[in-house]
This record gives structure tokens, C-alpha cells and sequence, in this order.
């Protein structure tokens, strides 16, 4: 009866991640440009170890906030999502320009991060569904994994584009093209949670390398238009999709989807 009563106040009203439609890969590399281009801005206007801890802070403030709240709200969901955004490619930068480390060495080192959070949550919860996402243990997972492909992202696009000179614009075309072979092999059949997450950490190195193409100067590969600019336009973007999905609530997960074994069978897209 006791089990019974800590279970259910552990436990989620529904999912604590939206349902995965058009929308959400939408909302989702608008984010990743967003977070690029104001990272970029920030750190380059103002003292960049002070945009840095402004970054964390923000950042800290938001996955609290995501966390404080049961059940899935737009508004809370996509801002800690634009956060771990801004944060995670400060990380993944500060780790190359502050620190010295090349995106060869990083970007395996953020895959390798990834594979861990995996492995570890998968031991622990049995399944690494979206929609599995009910009780706080499983959000914590949830949110490692997604910081953790931000900055994989993040060095994997750098890596591309200046490591292996393919530039911004073909950087970005180039993943767009991989981001196609999860979805084409979904619908062939395709393991659906393994084919979410490739996808999901395909979205980073599109936003970001698009970002950068049209934030950078011409002599650098870009189009010229700044940083500056290119930040408030992703964000003007992200905050009126944001508050089409809220008015519609256009992706609100099904009460249906808190079910709090970890051996139950999870429903995935």
C-alpha cells in the first residue's frame, strides 16, 4: 500500500517529452541554430568567461524549473531545451578555444559521453523510449543524454567544417543528407528509439552549421549577416513556434504515457 503511494508521487501525470511529429524536429534545429549563434554572439561581445557563467546559470535555472513541474509544459520544455543549447555549445567551444583541445580529440570524447549515459541508463530503466520519460530518475537521463548530444553535436559540426575544411554550408548540407538515413530506415523498419536518438543527434550539427554560415563573415565561409542578427531571428522563430505548439498544444503527450515500470513494454515513434 506504502509502495503503492511513493510509486504514484514519483510518478508523472504523462510523459515528460513531446510527441514526436514534424513540429518537434522543426522547433528542435531552430534550438540548435539558436543556441550556436547566441553562444557565438555572447562570447565574443561581452567577457567570455562572464557569458559563460551567465550560460550556466540560465541554463541551471531552466533544467530546475523543467524539473520542479509534473507534467509536460511547452513553454518549460522547449526554454530548458534552448538553454542546454546555448550552455552545451559554450562547453563544447570553450573545450577547443580556451582550453586548446582539437575537435578530433572532442568530438570522440562526447561520443564516447553519450554511449555512457546510454549504457548506464539503459541498465538501469530498461529502455531508452522518449515516452518512457515518467518519473524524475528517468528525466535525469533523459536530459544527460541531451546535454551530452548538444556538445557532440556542436564538435562534430566544427570538426566537419574546419577540421576537415567541408565549410558551414557544406557541412550542413552534409548532415541534412545523413539526418535522412535515420528516417528512411525507420520506416523500413528500423529499431525506432535507435533511429530517434541518430536523428536527434544529427539536429545539432544542421542548426549549428547553418548558423554559422550565415553568421560568419564572408572571408570565413559565411554569408557576413553576424551573429547578432542571426540570433534574433532563430530566436524570434523558436518563441513563435514555441507559442503555436502551446496555443495548440500540438504535441502534449497522452496521461496514457505514465507507466512507471520499468520493465513494461514502451510505446515509441
Amino acid at each position: 500500500m506504502h509502495g503503492d503511494h511513493r510509486r504514484r508521487a514519483w510518478t508523472y501525470t504523462g510523459s515528460k517529452v513531446p510527441e514526436v511529429t514534424a513540429w518537434f524536429w522543426i522547433v528542435k534545429i531552430l534550438t540548435t541554430a539558436m543556441g550556436e549563434a547566441v553562444s557565438d554572439w555572447s562570447v565574443k561581445t561581452i567577457d567570455p568567461y562572464l557569458a559563460v557563467a551567465i550560460g550556466f546559470v540560465a541554463f541551471a535555472a531552466a533544467i530546475v524549473v523543467q524539473f520542479s513541474v509534473r507534467r509536460y509544459l511547452t513553454w518549460v520544455y522547449w526554454t530548458t531545451v534552448s538553454m542546454v543549447a546555448i550552455f552545451g555549445t559554450m562547453v563544447a567551444d570553450s573545450l577547443h578555444v580556451g582550453l586548446g583541445i582539437p575537435y578530433i580529440v572532442t568530438a570522440p570524447s562526447f561520443f564516447a559521453a553519450v554511449l555512457i549515459v546510454f549504457a548506464i541508463w539503459y541498465r538501469v530503466e530498461g529502455t531508452l523510449s522518449i515516452h518512457s520519460i515518467v518519473t524524475p530518475r528517468r528525466e535525469f537521463f533523459y536530459w544527460a543524454t541531451v546535454c551530452a548530444t548538444f556538445a557532440l553535436g556542436t564538435a562534430t559540426g566544427d570538426l566537419t567544417a574546419a577540421t576537415f575544411h567541408l565549410g558551414y554550408l557544406g557541412s550542413g548540407f552534409m548532415f541534412l543528407l545523413l539526418i535522412a538515413i535515420p528516417a528512411l530506415a525507420y520506416r523500413l523498419g528500423f529499431n525506432a528509439v535507435a533511429s530517434f536518438w541518430i536523428a536527434y543527434i544529427l539536429t545539432r550539427p544542421v542548426g549549428a552549421s547553418f548558423a554559422d554560415y550565415f553568421g560568419f563573415p564572408r572571408l570565413s565561409g559565411g554569408m557576413g549577416f553576424g551573429h547578432g542578427m542571426v540570433s534574433l531571428v532563430t530566436a524570434v522563430l523558436v518563441a513563435g513556434f514555441v507559442t503555436y505548439l502551446a496555443v495548440t498544444r500540438t504535441g502534449v503527450p497522452s496521461s496514457s504515457d505514465a507507466v512507471p515500470s520499468p520493465s513494461s513494454p514502451s510505446r515509441v515513434h
